[in-house]
């Protein structure tokens, strides 16, 4: 094994190789016991219980979902019967196919017990669902419940899971092995908190670390003794075990962290290691990530290597992996460890998309006594798994944030983490990879800097305190400061970045200059030579960059055209775990432009034989003949989009797969079940740019594509590609594919106001008064004319962003003057707000003959005024009545056939009464069908995929709505305990992170799984506060008589009490509270005695408004309180609380709910249409045929 030493002047291979194929078990250190004899498949177990994560939140992504959906395949592929538990309904585990039994049921102590009494598992494995499933392993095997039921914890052992999660214990066995720990403390109380920091560490700034937490939460840096002891408060808060770690500030520090395997025989293996970009001090979760370590020396590496091996001995994962953490100090090169995940982490799905090992399937195996060398790698067929990974190719990832989301929220990163997705890019060099990394970003750079997009202070102090702050921004400041003059070292000195890191990005700043002293313009391109558009290229420049670059009337399209007449294209290189050294027998692929061309030292510019360069270095395998479609991800996880459009695509790729067709799959996320490379038969880890996307359609000359499932991302791409598809060079390069389903320009009406205005006239569906407004005065004329309140929001949004609710024209001018840009091609878009009316939302599925089924409605629970994705609903609908269910059917299929719709629709209507008002429509995925799919029994993505590769609904035999007997709920899951200062009011724009589902015979049933599943501890006894805004008192009455009747005693402030008295509450129930501005002691007081178990509170205020009830919000967010802020869903919540006191909930498994649960599909004909049936629509086809 051998590293080269970190100096500048290394090969792009050097850099990237993490060594040759060896076996761990080879090194021998005093501290390592001799391996025990090798074992095999244990026999004794039969069936095992898989825990998932739940919900996606900040910190335990779909990265779990990938890792779960990976055991439990691999599980049953041994021949184990696996039951699954899981809250999640969007996640791909959560499939019927998945596992043998599928409980989609709150992960909760009790829930899981009652799942072990029906189902007897002989084994549970816990290591897959993130710090989730292991803390409720924990609690299981120390309440007796494992022992009571049998069953045996496999994966990690409970003294293991404790060594690795317990800081004391874990610093302990540190010493015991002579690894360096950092100089720390643990405490369990204030007292011993404050002890640790004055007497046992003495300096700050120091770093607090709670227990048995995920991605940092409750933790942080304290600078000062006020911010340590905050800290330290919060952090036992947040403790399951209400114990944390004070340790010395190690700032500056470089990070690193090596994934390890090792398997029952004690042989163990590095997977792969991975540096952090920023320095210490800035959680590894929101740090751009390197693969493999670039700054380390070979002895440095060794060094890390020997401890990881010693640390997972003696930690004692004996069958599974583990993710370790190290710090290296760079002035003298010390090493301390700074902690240990016993088990799957997000990190391991990164190594795992890296490297092309799969180590949570890997993993899973282990757990059943399956030694290493048993193990077969998938990619190459041939080597055993207990070789190592070697990388000939540098990985990047970069998290992806949404501080837009949270205003008030600051955005300074540390060790507590706040990204909510990340991408991953691959290329032959760091440079190149990590250009191609933030453009797959989608935030609106196309590279690291020279895209149009760069930032310029106004002074030299302003830009020094920028790269000082650890900000998402930061790394895009560096460009900023050399473009200032700053030198490699002085960046270095503000803000800790590693030189050769600071020295690679310089060579980009140096490339682009040197190409701005030829001038500009069409000349400018003309001129370039072939051999500085290749090293453009091959240090990761995009084709926007680089017509930014040359000014004047240069475009993308431009510097793609002149770069294909000199034959610079990219080529495809294969993930094959062994840097070719073995034949891939998985076409999983990345882009470089690294050997693109010969070079020639007698041809005058130094090229020869560019025409068929491409051909011979890319390693794009050979097509098999079968018709071909492509599918475009969805990009990084964000908010409005996530993994319910994974889940989409997966759906997608497997019925096109099964069906027959050859799929292609292109995305940039590494968390994802999409980006398995056996989830389709190729995949592309590129960015979601028309330019990447571009290269792979003329590297695979596909059939089709379909842009349907990513969300936001492919549709942004569409109407390009069209045009490109139609273009002379699509013909030149021999594309001929077509975009499948639903057409851009019909996409495009349903997103233009006017046109879509016109739709509904023709049809007679009726909307909200509404205009449209380019300045304030529009905008202020256009709400006098259609009546206040309105919803005021950009145009073409994702999520809601910049949506808000306005009752007055002085918070209409203050939107108008601070919340949004306007724009003549995009104005603010003006709605008269339907208040109290209740908001439906549809999702249907339409085929070209023009048949159209309706897959599921559903009842919002939150009036209409909240976000679509912040509001828990019930399907089927509880309130709606009849004749608006009928006029909303009706509307729902007129209006998929004036959209010309193949696939997908989702509708969201307003009702108020019997009157039905549409809000919008999207010709798309929406993030509700994994949802519905689970809720009705039928997969809605498999059939729009056959749909839009040209089978009927008749075909696949879904020919009518599914209307269920049970009830499902589908709650949110919101990220407000990650940002402090912002408020946790429920608006127009969407904030939640995931998504959890409830399964009952009883809408309450349903609602009260739901409430648990997403964390919302309900009470059964104690003080309800209410405050209630002009609008709900009269309502509130019969709210606060329920809650009596529950037993709930109610604290009201002056206006609210007044209005329950009035209504006939008794004086004993209903007590007075003041304010938090109205003297003392106030509702705050009593929320921090732990007086108010249930937080109900209507606002008064609109968002931007200064409100002292905010305070009292967050207070009850950090006491645990649960919080409730529409009176919808405080009647939903007391519903739920009936349930349970009236009912213990049950367990149900999905194969129960749906004993036919339609996984595969009985095709007509041979199984795949004909290559003119592979369209949208008859009008496509005709099209098709004239071209």
């Amino acid at each position: 094994m051998s590293v080269p030493a970190a100096d500048g002047n290394r090969s792009p291979a050097e850099a990237a190789t993490t060594g040759a194929s060896t076996t761990a078990s080879a090194y021998v250190m005093p501290w390592m016991r001799p391996p025990p004899p090798e074992l095999s498949r244990r026999d004794d177990i039969k069936k095992i219980l898989v825990i998932g994560a739940g919900p996606i939140v900040i910190g335990q992504a779909c990265e779990f979902d990938y890792s779960g959906t990976q055991a439990c395949k691999a599980l049953r592929e041994e021949g184990y019967t696996v039951v699954l538990v899981n809250s999640n309904p969007a996640s791909i585990m959560t499939d019927p196919e998945t596992a043998d039994r599928t409980y989609v049921e709150p992960l909760t102590p009790a829930t899981l017990e009652q799942i072990m009494a029906v189902e007897k598992p002989d084994a549970i494995l816990p290591t897959m669902g993130g710090q989730t499933a292991l803390n409720l392993a924990t609690t299981l095997a120390e309440s007796g419940a494992l022992e009571r039921h049998g069953v045996e914890l496999i994966g990690a052992k409970l003294d293991a899971i404790a060594k690795g999660e317990d800081r004391l214990l874990f610093r302990d066995a540190m010493e015991r092995i002579g690894v360096p720990c950092c100089p720390s403390g643990v405490a369990n109380t204030i007292e011993e908190a404050e002890h640790v920091a004055d007497h046992v560490i003495g300096a700050l700034p120091l770093i607090v670390r709670p227990a048995y937490t995920l991605g940092g939460t409750g933790g942080g840096i304290a600078y000062n003794k006020v911010e340590f002891m905050e800290l330290a408060a919060g952090g036992l808060a947040a403790s399951p075990t209400t114990q944390i770690l004070v340790e010395q500030s190690l700032l500056g520090w470089k990070e690193y962290e090596l994934e390890v395997v090792r398997d029952g025989a004690d042989n163990v293996v590095i997977v792969c290691s991975i540096e952090n970009f920023d320095p210490m001090g800035v959680h590894t979760g929101d740090s751009i990530t390197v693969a493999p370590t670039q700054t380390l020396t070979d002895k440095e590496y060794q060094r890390l290597r020997d401890y990881s091996i010693a640390i997972i001995r003696e930690i004692g994962v004996d069958t599974g992996g583990s993710n370790i953490q190290f710090s290296v100090n760079p002035k003298n090169g010390d090493v301390i460890v700074i902690e240990m995940n016993p088990r799957v982490s997000r990190s391991s799905a990164l190594a795992s998309k890296a490297t092309g090992f799969p180590i949570a399937k890997l993993a899973a195996k282990l757990s059943c006594g399956i030694a290493l060398p048993e193990l077969k790698n998938d990619i190459t067929m041939e080597t055993p798994a207990c070789f190592e990974p070697t990388l000939d190719y540098v990985v990047v990832k970069v998290p992806r944030f949404a501080f837009e989301k949270f205003p008030g929220a600051s955005n300074v990163l540390s060790t507590q983490m706040r990204a909510v997705g990340e991408v991953m890019a691959m290329g032959r060099t760091f440079n190149e990879a990590f250009q191609k990394a933030l453009r797959s970003m989608e935030t609106g750079r196309f590279g690291w800097c020279l895209d149009g997009k760069d930032k310029v202070f106004e002074s030299r102090d302003a830009l020094e305190t920028a790269l000082r702050v650890p900000t998402p921004e930061r790394v895009y400041y560096i460009y900023s400061a050399f473009a200032a003059g700053l030198s490699v070292e002085e960046v270095f000195d503000l803000s800790a970045y590693d030189p050769w890191f600071l020295h690679k990005l310089h060579e980009i700043v140096d490339m682009a200059a040197e190409e701005l002293k030829t001038g500009g313009g069409a000349d400018a391109l003309a001129a370039l030579s072939a051999v500085s558009l290749q090293e453009l290229k091959g240090a990761g420049f995009s084709d926007r960059q680089i017509a930014h670059i040359l000014g004047g009337d240069v475009d993308q399209a431009a510097v793609r055209r002149r770069r294909k007449a000199l034959g610079i294209v990219p080529v495809f290189k294969t993930v094959d775990t062994c840097a070719a050294e073995f034949e891939a027998y998985t076409p999983y692929l990345y882009s470089t432009y690294e050997s693109t061309v010969w070079w020639d030292s007698d041809e005058e510019d130094g090229l020869a034989n560019v025409g068929d360069a491409a051909s011979r270095f890319t390693e794009t395998p050979p097509s098999t003949g079968k018709r071909k479609v492509v599918i475009l991800g969805g990009g990084p996880n964000r908010i409005g989009q996530g993994i319910e459009f994974d889940m989409c695509c997966c759906h997608g790729l497997f019925a096109l797969r099964d069906a027959g067709f050859e799929t292609v799959m292109i995305n940039s996320n590494p968390e994802t079940v999409s980006t398995d490379y056996d989830s389709s038969d190729r995949l592309y880890f590129e960015p979601l740019t028309l330019e990447d996307v571009i290269a792979v359609l003329e590297a695979e000359r596909p059939d089709g594509v379909i842009v349907q499932f990513g969300g936001q991302t492919p549709l942004k791409l569409a109407l390009g590609l069209e045009a490109y598809l139609a273009s002379e060079e699509a013909a030149a390069a021999g594309v001929t594919a077509r975009i499948l389903g639903t057409q851009p320009a019909d996409i495009d009406a349903s997103e233009d106001r006017d046109l879509f205005i016109g739709i509904l006239e023709k049809l007679g569906i009726t909307q909200p008064a509404n205009g449209i407004a380019r300045s304030l005065e529009e905008a202020s004329s256009v709400a006098t004319e259609i009546g206040f309140p309105v919803v005021v929001r950009p145009s073409y949004v994702l999520g809601g962003r910049g949506m808000e609710i306005v009752y007055t024209q002085k918070e209409l001018a203050r939107y108008m003057s601070a919340d949004v840009v306007v724009e003549s091609e995009h104005p603010v878009l003006i709605d008269r707000f339907l208040d109290n009316a209740i908001e439906v939302d549809v999702d249907a599925i339409a085929d070209s003959t023009g048949a159209v089924v309706i897959g599921g409605i559903m009842e919002h629970i939150e009036q209409a005024g909240v976000h679509s994705g912040d509001s828990a609903c019930s399907l089927p609908t509880v309130t709606i009545p009849y004749n608006a269910m009928v006029t909303i059917r009706s509307w729902t299929v007129a209006l998929a056939k004036e959209l010309n719709v193949v696939g997908l629709l989702n509708i969201q209507w307003a009702v108020q009464g019997e009157k039905v008002f549409i809000l919008e429509a999207n010709p798309r995925a929406s993030r509700t069908v994994p949802f519905v799919s689970k809720a009705i029994g039928r997969p809605l993505a498999k059939v729009a995929a056959l749909v839009m590769a040209g089978y009927t609904l008749d075909d696949l035999s879904f020919t009518a709505e599914i209307v269920p007997r049970h009830v499902a709920v589908k709650e949110a899951v919101l990220p407000f305990a990650k940002f402090q200062g912002a408020d946790i009011l429920l608006s127009p724009e969407m904030r939640s992170t995931g998504e959890v589902m409830g399964l009952d015979t009883t809408f309450a049933g349903a609602f009260a799984k739901a409430q648990l599943a997403a964390g919302l501890v309900l009470p059964t006894a104690g003080a309800v506060f209410m405050s209630m805004n002009e609008r709900d008192l009269a309502a509130s009455v019969p709210l606060a008589r329920d809650l009596v009747d529950l037993g709930f005693t109610i604290m009201a402030t002056k206006r609210t009490h007044a209005e329950l008295l009035a209504g006939g509450l008794p004086d004993s129930a209903v007590a007075l509270v003041l304010k938090a501005n109205e003297g003392r002691p106030n509702v705050l007081d009593a929320i921090q005695n732990g007086d108010v178990v249930l937080y109900i509170s209507s606002p008064s205020v609109t968002e931007g408004q200064v409100d002292p009830e905010r305070a009292v919000r967050r207070a009850a967010l950090s006491s645990n309180v649960p919080f409730v802020s529409t009176l919808a869903a405080a009647r939903a919540i007391a519903q739920a609380l009936r349930s349970l006191k009236s009912q213990r909930l049950g367990v149900q498994a999905l194969q129960d709910y749906f004993p036919n649960y339609q996984t595969e599909f009985v095709l007509p004909g041979a199984g795949m249409p004909a290559r003119d049936d592979l369209c949208v629509s008859a009008v496509e086809a005709s099209l098709a045929e004239a071209v």
